[in-house]
């Protein structure tokens, strides 16, 4: 109600503009555009949602319960100390992997060779971070000007204006924001602060008669200011070409503060971060492999999935490693975790898989979720190997419904304690005898849960046998323009069409010293195109260089083996060491059942043969000869003992 007493009717949006709903039918939204809005007289606002925020206050939320228990101050990231060396340090290192806006590989570089040393450089950082700074030049000029490889000019070194300096030396002279736009034409034009956010504005929207009306304002008010008029011409021709690429300060002022924040405590506590950015991001398994390795790179422990001690979430223990949260192991969902936690009641370990099935309800966790967490090694600690877990699962869900159902009758089974084995007793006694998994399918199982390898590394059982013909790891590579060999998993593969229509590839080898990065040209990538697969432990030939963008070694690959074909070519054949004593039970039938399929123009074998009498070496004929690979020699160790299968090497 006006208070002249008139009735002011309510004021609707339809009013304004035509409404209709989103896709998803969850909001209204208008049908003109954002122009057009504007011309009807409403008034638009930018919302942006962070997870950054989030980040910073599930960190805080592990960082203060330990700082109040050392009798410290609770943190408040408002108030940390904006010139902090050691977060400098990282940052002039491009350590930025999980560093709110730095973390790009395209960002890291301007790191490196812009070396920001302040807030201020860190919030050109993100200014100078877009396509038109970089294609224009303006990256350039700024890093030279920086380092004094250039001088600094206010605003060009033809035609300089000494009343710019103050608006245009924390950026070296380079006009980067849309605020030094609006202080150059206060500063020369005389402008209101409403009439230069109006020259802003016209800029940025490019109009020509608009942009004409601008510039005469311009050079009037510079007239009035007694500054030459080429002077003034030339400086507004130069403000109008920046003022396309310029960006908002106070923008970029905020996200470089939010920058800084992850910053800091990346490295002040480095474990409480990573377990925040981990946890924001353990729907995203590739995101959660990226950061698993940063953590590595970091020497953060980071402690396996445990049913015991593991929450929903990432965490970070006493002893300041991170915990594996379960919310991350694939196969589960809130709910089975919900009852895995609250099955420990006030923090009492699972003691054994029957323990665990008595106390958590079973209706949430069903079969799979429990082999989900065998899998991923969640249930390691419950005192059976992994294999044994999943054949001690149906018996464990039986005895525990059993149990249950006695219960909820108000039965008790004065036998019970015998049957879930007591005090003293093997529950794991039915299943003693099951084989124990092979390397390669426990990993497997932790990769296919995990998303990654958690408890070691499909190259750590080939590395002993490799270092036989492959002299150098990753890490000792040096330039050198003859052929080097190097062996490693293959973790990350990309192609690439080029100019001529060709694919030409990319793969990413790790041997757990260090990573590099293989290039194939187009014939090489199809000749050897299937053994290119993620996973696969390869070893390739070629000429290694240094990289200058990563700074690392690169190889331009010539040949490329799988390990079986390595051992073929390398070894000089397999030997197997027999007593006397094993070949009773039809060894040899089992021998030559397990060597048949095998049999191929690969390497030979030979049989070292040994009695309490005498010992001799029989080397079977040219017929059977075998290709060495990883199936065969598995079966061969499981049939005659891990220490009588070798493949010998000159």
């Amino acid at each position: 109600k006006h208070a002249g007493g008139v009735v002011i009717a309510p004021t609707k949006i339809t009013d304004f503009s035509p409404l209709y709903c989103d896709d998803e039918g969850g909001s209204l939204v208008t049908q003109f555009d954002k122009g057009d809005v504007e011309d009807a007289g409403l008034v638009k606002f930018d919302f942006l949602g962070l997870r950054t925020l989030t980040i910073i206050k599930w960190a805080l939320n592990m960082i203060n319960p330990r700082r109040q228990q050392r009798g410290l101050t609770e943190l408040d990231i408002n108030e940390i100390p904006l010139d902090d060396v050691p977060s400098f340090d990282m940052l002039k290192k491009a350590e930025t992997t999980a560093v709110f806006q730095l973390e790009s590989r395209g960002m890291k570089d301007l790191i490196r060779r812009l070396q920001p040393d302040s807030l201020e450089d860190m919030i050109a950082l993100v200014a100078l971070f877009r396509p038109g700074p970089l294609q224009s030049g303006m990256v350039d000029d700024f890093i030279d000007r920086k380092h004094g490889r250039q001088p600094m000019s206010f605003p060009h070194p033809d035609y300089q204006y000494e009343g710019l300096r103050p608006v245009l030396e924390p950026t070296y002279g380079v006009i980067l924001y849309q605020e030094q736009v609006m202080q150059i034409a206060q500063v020369m034009g005389g402008y209101s602060l409403g009439n230069a956010d109006m020259l802003r504005r016209a800029m940025g929207k490019k109009k020509p008669e608009e942009m004409a009306k601008q510039k005469q304002f311009f050079l009037d008010g510079c007239e009035q200011n007694g500054i030459d008029k080429t002077l003034a011409e030339n400086i507004f021709d130069l403000v109008e070409k920046f003022a396309g690429y310029g960006f908002n300060k106070s923008h970029s002022a905020a996200y470089a503060l939010v920058s800084y924040q992850t910053l800091w405590l990346k490295a002040h506590y480095p474990a409480e971060f990573m377990a925040a950015v981990l946890t924001a991001d353990m729907q995203n398994t590739d995101k959660v492999v990226t950061l698993v390795e940063e953590c590595r790179n970091m020497k953060l422990d980071l402690l396996v999935p445990d049913v015991s001690r593991s929450d929903f979430t990432f965490t970070v223990n006493d002893e300041g490693q991170i915990v594996y949260g379960l919310g991350a192991i694939k196969g589960l969902g809130e709910g089975p975790i919900q009852s895995v936690v609250e099955g420990r009641g006030d923090g009492e370990p699972y003691q054994d898989i029957f323990d665990f099935c008595r106390r958590i309800d079973l209706k949430k966790v069903n079969k799979r979720a429990m082999e989900a967490l065998i899998r991923s090694g969640a249930m390691d600690k419950l005192g059976a190997s992994r294999a044994q877990l999943m054949a001690s699962i149906d018996k464990a869900v039986q005895q525990a419904g059993q149990q249950s159902r006695n219960e909820s009758v108000g039965m008790t089974d004065m036998f019970g304690e015998m049957l879930e084995g007591g005090e003293g007793e093997d529950v794991y006694a039915d299943v003693a005898d099951v084989r124990e998994w092979p390397e390669k399918q426990r990993l497997k199982g932790e990769k296919d849960t995990l998303g990654l390898y958690l408890t070691g590394h499909p190259f750590d059982e080939y590395e002993k046998e490799v270092r036989r013909f492959v002299r150098s790891s990753i890490a000792d590579l040096k330039p050198n323009k003859s052929p080097q060999r190097v062996a490693g998993l293959v973790v990350a593969q990309r192609t690439m069409k080029t100019r001529t229509g060709s694919t030409m590839c990319f793969i990413t080898l790790d041997d757990r010293s260090a990573r590099i990065e293989a290039t194939l040209f187009s014939e090489a990538f199809f000749e050897n195109r299937e053994l290119l697969q993620s996973d696969q432990v390869i070893v390739l030939e070629g000429q290694v260089s240094h990289d200058d963008y990563s700074g690392q070694m690169k190889m331009r690959v010539s040949s490329v083996m799988d390990v079986g074909s390595a051992r073929q070519q390398f070894s000089r054949g397999l030997k197997l060491a027999l007593r006397s004593d094993q070949l009773q039970n039809g060894l040899l039938e089992k021998l030559d059942s397990t060597l048949r399929p095998f049999r191929c123009e690969g390497s030979q074998v030979w049989i070292e043969y040994s009695s309490d009498e005498a010992r001799t070496r029989i080397e079977l004929g040219d017929s059977w000869r075998v290709q060495p690979d990883d199936n065969l020699l598995l079966e061969l160790r499981y049939l005659v003992g891990d220490q009588s299968v070798e493949l010998v090497y000159d």
